[in-house]
């Protein structure tokens, strides 16, 4: 009799062990002779040593397709400890499966053209309106850069305009000053990571919330970098900021150059950025347009419906210009 120790190191315990600890009560079925003890992440095995190891085998094979496909079922588990390969179905243009195992995809041609581009580049410009999906599609990749260990970390950053970048008076720790402006990032990533290892992976630096108040000065390296809402950063803010890349890293920046929260007099660092490193070789620029908008229906008319009352008051200046000139 032997007893071996497991650590369950890259699932949410609760997605693996199940409701009520279902999958755990059905793998004790399935390997009788053993005593098996799960707590937390940790499964303490006692038994003969050739049964052990064949449990510790399956239940690395178990561990990792929860890791993928970020959920688990019954089904699966009797088919991996049967040694049958799980009936999984494929989907055309997957990034990564989120919570509950729902297949994230690039749903539209731009959305595609962005995971192609990152692919290419280590810097990608990702433009459009809101809605369309570009951070969203950003922020899987990421997830999947560090699922798949190409990278260490994610850093994440978005000027918080409101604030003026001087977040001091605002009540707590960084990161809950930092909280309303990043929080459709936290929303985003919730989607793809459970939430106890979302926890982890901040508490461990793993994923960090990086102002761009605080970004001088720092090389990131061996990470995925994502600033979004870049369209409100001065030139000198996003200057900086593309400085920073390190070996082994990528840089995803997003923005909607139709919403500058910026004041009148300044001049939008993401624009003039585009402008200045156009033919820079290295360096992908994804246009979005109203077509990828996937949230509600509605969303794509709003969005049109301020497209042409821009347009009409754009028209009306003119008209007013070209008869002062009169």
């Amino acid at each position: 009799m032997i007893e071996r120790i497991y650590i369950l190191e890259n699932v949410d315990p609760v997605i693996f062990y199940g409701v009520n600890n279902a999958h755990m009560q059905l793998i004790k079925t399935l390997f009788p002779k053993l005593r098996i003890v799960a707590r937390g992440n940790v499964m303490k095995v006692i038994g003969d040593e050739e049964e052990s190891e064949m449990f510790l085998k399956k239940i690395r094979e178990v561990e990792k397709h929860c890791e993928e496909y970020n959920s688990l079922s019954e089904e699966i588990i009797l088919d991996i400890i049967k040694g049958k390969a799980p009936a999984v179905v494929k989907q055309e243009n997957l990034i990564i499966h989120g919570m509950n195992g729902k297949a994230i995809v690039a749903r539209t041609e731009n959305q595609q053209a962005l995971v192609k581009s990152f692919e290419e580049n280590d810097l990608v410009f990702a433009i459009g309106p809101a809605g369309s999906g570009k951070t969203f599609v950003a922020i899987a990749l990421a997830v999947r850069a560090l699922k798949n260990k190409e990278v260490k970390k994610i850093i994440l950053s978005r000027p918080a305009v409101e604030a003026g970048e001087k977040l001091g008076f605002l009540p707590g720790e960084m990161k809950d000053k930092l909280d309303p402006y990043l929080q459709p990032l936290y929303d985003a990533l919730l989607d793809m990571i459970p939430g106890v290892k979302l926890k982890e992976y901040m508490e461990n630096n793993v994923i960090q919330i990086a102002p761009l108040a605080y970004m001088r000065g720092r090389t990131l390296s061996d990470a995925v970098i994502i600033l979004d809402e870049a369209q409100n950063t001065t030139t000198h803010q996003i200057k900086m900021f593309l400085t920073r890349l390190g070996m082994n890293a990528k840089m995803i920046v997003t923005g909607d150059v139709t919403q500058i929260d910026l004041p009148p007099s300044a001049t939008s660092g993401l624009i003039q950025a585009m402008n200045i490193l156009k033919a820079v070789k290295g360096i992908g620029k994804i246009t979005f347009n109203k077509k990828d908008i996937v949230r509600h229906k509605l969303v794509q008319r709003i969005v049109e419906a301020y497209d042409k009352f821009d347009a009409k008051k754009k028209a009306e200046r003119n008209t007013q210009n070209a008869e002062r000139k009169d």
